[in-house]
């Protein structure tokens, strides 16, 4: 991708997005709602053409090839409906034959772990049985790319966990991912490399340790008051206390990014004792990707 635009009337939802996926590498791609993470995805998988910039898909163009790139990819879209009255192995039978070279689909229902709903009819499915259906689909043509829209939105823990494992026997046979996630826990599980969107730009790059890293904290200390305002301690008074890097205020907390916890906890005692305040709640945990993204956007990833 090089300076990708995509515009709808008066709003950029991508503006000048430049990235490239290693070979054998799950991307993961964040950002919150309205970030440009979907119709960045869908212009790579050739849904939907750009209004600038250029996209090459394993060396080809969607204007040049499309055909070739389609029996070459995998793509499971944020939402799908498939026919209800058809069994799993009819659907994934169905699907298999959109393509010239694929896989035998009794290996397909395996590997997304779905024997015994082998003759079930899709429409009695749960919607994490449906999800690994949906990602069997785009593995049927052995693809080399696998596209996945946020493929474990709104799934419990388990399913979710599941679905990772899909993820990851393909990419340990060498497959290659592009993936747009909501879950911090999964963007840090699957992705070797990772872009954060904001308002269709990218704000941040690298390694998921990598950017963690750039928040340059060791933890983050996160406190509430009793009974007061929390702004009755001013960011002034906060950044001065040694250790601090960055302060913000989350609705009745406050987070402070840290390179030195148990100093910092001592001044912010002794700073709320001079002030006459009582501290109500107050937790610490090493920095992670959630906080480099709130930092980042002010944002928690679901916010609108």
């Amino acid at each position: 991708m090089r300076g990708l635009v995509k515009r709808y009337g008066d709003l950029v939802a991508v503006d000048g997005i430049d990235f490239e996926v290693r070979p054998g590498a799950c991307l993961g791609v964040l950002g919150p709602n309205g970030a440009g993470k979907t119709t960045t995805i869908e212009i790579l998988e050739g849904l939907k053409p750009p209004d600038g910039g250029s996209v090459e898909v394993l060396g080809r163009s969607w204007n040049e090839s499309p055909r070739e790139i389609q029996e070459r990819i995998g793509v499971q879209l944020q939402e799908t409906e498939f026919q209800d009255k058809l069994t799993v192995f009819e659907l994934l039978r169905m699907f298999r034959s959109f393509y010239l070279h694929g896989s035998d689909i009794e290996s397909v229902v395996r590997t997304i772990g779905l024997q015994e709903k082998r003759n079930a009819r899709v429409k009695t499915l749960s919607g994490g049985q449906k999800q690994r259906l949906s990602i069997g689909c785009a593995l049927l043509n052995e693809p080399e790319i696998l596209f996945l829209d946020e493929p474990t939105s709104g799934l419990d823990p388990q399913a979710r966990r599941r679905l990772w494992e899909v993820v990851e026997s393909f990419k340990s046979g060498g497959g290659t991912v592009v993936l747009t996630t909501h879950y911090m826990e999964e963007a840090e599980r699957l992705a070797d490399d990772l872009i954060i969107l904001d308002h269709g730009r990218v704000i941040a790059r690298g390694s998921p340790s990598a950017i963690v890293a750039s928040l340059g904290a060791e933890s983050v200390v996160r406190f509430a008051l009793a009974g007061t305002d929390i702004h009755e301690l001013a960011e002034d008074e906060l950044n001065a206390l040694q250790g601090v890097r960055s302060m913000r205020y989350e609705g009745a907390t406050i987070s402070l990014s840290v390179v030195d916890t148990p100093g910092v906890i001592a001044g912010l005692f002794d700073l709320i004792e001079r002030r006459g305040l009582v501290l109500e709640d107050l937790h610490t945990h090493r920095a992670t990707l959630e906080d480099v993204f709130v930092s980042l956007t002010g944002k928690q990833l679901r916010d609108d």
